[in-house]
């Protein structure tokens, strides 16, 4: 396999709602909650008619992408055999993404983001992780993981206890390992082992301006420049309206953002972003081809609603 997805597995729910919904449930518009209370979750989402549910979660998004550019590609992402599993496995099956999980009766339930679209097209998250932040290094497949040329995790999906033993074990037994660093707030939360892991541990690193320059508390970006020659690692970074640029050793790569796009909803452009980059890399491209597809694929997403091409 050429490269094998470990993430979260949340099960994208959207829903037409109207304004009103949202100023009830104390929502703010344009947002995501996170939800830690699983009634609360529940509750909320019984009230609601569901338009269409996809087989989300930041790697998930990713390795889907890769696939639709014909890359042999699998998904690891603990979910729960209930209603939203079922449809989460199937999702990613008919992406022709192998699904390396054998789900069973969890004590939580599969992990759910519930969309909410208002007549304004404005998009207001509701997440709730429920089982899918619990995956442990019980739930991965080794033999896949050491058959698969690389692997891809994400920051999200880090944590102290279970989740970072399972991380540790992947990257121990993959091949290459790249990573998405996910969110500043992830960074902020975990910047000493974000540190290790990308100066020590992880072949490339994927992450936006603002997520690597909060990781080395740099003060301008030629830092975030001078940090990836030194630790000679791979650094793929995006940088918005600034384009994107690739430091892998001592060879820097920059490309422009494209122009004039039609941007209609920005959720999922770094995750097609890391799906253009990761199929050039496999694929041997060098690293401008590389960047590229990278921005070929962030520029397609962002003119559409989702995650999905």
């Amino acid at each position: 396999m050429k490269i094998l997805g470990i993430g979260n597995a949340i099960v994208d729910v959207i829903c037409k709602v109207e304004d009103t919904f949202i100023k009830k449930n104390d929502l703010t518009k344009g947002l995501m909650k996170l939800f830690f209370d699983e009634i609360e979750f529940t509750n909320l989402l019984s009230n609601l008619k569901i338009e269409k549910t996809i087989s989300g979660g930041s790697v998930a998004n990713s390795i889907v992408g890769l696939s639709q550019l014909g890359n042999n590609v699998g998904f690891i992402g603990k979910i729960s055999d209930d209603t939203f599993g079922i449809k989460y496995e199937d999702g990613l099956k008919k992406e022709n993404v192998k699904f390396f999980y054998s789900k069973k009766k969890e004590l939580l339930p599969t992990g759910t983001c519930l969309i909410l679209i208002t007549p304004d097209s404005e998009r207001t998250m509701c997440t709730f992780l429920g089982t899918a932040g619990k995956i442990n290094k019980n739930d991965l497949d080794v033999d896949t993981i050491k058959e698969s040329d690389l692997i891809f995790l994400e920051g999200y999906l880090w944590d102290e206890g279970d989740p970072k033993e399972a991380f540790e074990k992947a990257i121990n037994l993959s091949n290459k390992t790249a990573m998405s660093l996910s969110d500043k707030f992830c960074v902020d939360r975990h910047k000493s082992n974000f540190l290790d892991l990308v100066k020590n541990k992880l072949d490339l690193v994927f992450a936006n301006e603002a997520e690597i320059m909060s990781l080395i508390d740099a003060k301008k970006f030629d830092d975030v420049i001078l940090f990836g020659k030194q630790i000679k690692k791979h650094l793929i970074i995006t940088r918005g309206g600034k384009g994107a640029v690739s430091i892998n050793n001592n060879e820097i790569v920059e490309i422009d953002a494209k122009k004039d796009l039609n941007i209609v909803d920005l959720t999922g452009a770094g995750d097609l972003f890391a799906s253009g980059y990761l199929h050039g890399f496999i694929n041997n491209f060098s690293q401008k081809e590389c960047l590229e597809k990278a921005t070929e694929m962030s520029s397609k997403i962002i003119q559409q609603i989702g995650a999905r091409l």
